[in-house]
């Protein structure tokens, strides 16, 4: 049975309201300066630990966690429900499960927040699981190792499982893993980025989904 991992921000929703107010709400109370729309939307999809530093270079390790604790005070507030569910997308998840597929959720997301959003937009009826970063996001933060996690504990087998996202660090993970990749460009990622991070195939809308898994499904 074919198993298929999705990432969640830019590829099941557009979070960036809220990852981007949790963003600056770390900004302002750390004094750091303002970055550019885009380098906002740039933080959503890798692991918050490894674009902080990214970003602000000059900041410790202890002012990192510091940056961490401050998003986490307002996405877990405000932010965390602060996002669309991308049109379509819920219609493509139930055409994949009555077709024999085993869906997942694979999020550099804390796994708690996961199933808080889930149950907050009733999206467990889609996913078998949900699988994300550890809570103390030190442990299990890359996609390369949430991918990992969530293939041993669902028993997947390499050959049958499918990487789902719109981010290269989506496409890596699943490179990593020895697994296909699918991206999807409606998300925050493009073409270029996506290619670049070895994506198996490429799809631009969510009703194409379907037709990119069977095409490398084969």
């Amino acid at each position: 049975m074919t198993q298929l991992f999705f990432d969640f921000d830019g590829t099941i929703a557009d979070s960036e309201v809220g990852i981007v107010k949790s963003l600056k709400y770390f900004v302002k109370k750390m004094h750091l300066p303002e970055l550019t729309d885009d380098q906002y939307r740039q933080f959503i999809g890798p692991a918050l630990i490894e674009s902080v530093p990214r970003f602000y270079p000059g900041l410790s390790k202890d002012d990192i966690f510091n940056a961490l604790s401050y998003y986490q005070e307002y996405y877990r507030s405000k932010g965390i429900f602060q996002l669309t569910i991308y049109p379509g997308i819920l219609e493509e998840l139930a055409k994949l499960k009555q077709r024999g597929y085993q869906l997942h959720i694979a999020s550099a997301k804390p796994e708690e927040m996961i199933r808080m959003i889930n149950d907050k937009f009733n999206l467990g009826q889609y996913f078998e699981g949900e699988f994300g970063a550890s809570a103390d996001e030190k442990t299990r933060v890359t996609k390369t190792a949430v991918l990992k996690y969530a293939m041993t504990k669902t028993g997947a087998k390499k050959a049958d499982s499918i990487m789902i996202g719109d981010r290269n660090t989506d496409m890596i993970g699943g490179y990593e893993n020895h697994v296909k990749t699918l991206g999807v460009t409606y998300g925050f990622g493009d073409v270029p980025e996506l290619s670049a991070a070895h994506a198996s195939a490429i799809v631009n809308h969510p009703n194409e989904i379907q037709m990119g898994v069977e095409k490398l499904v084969g």
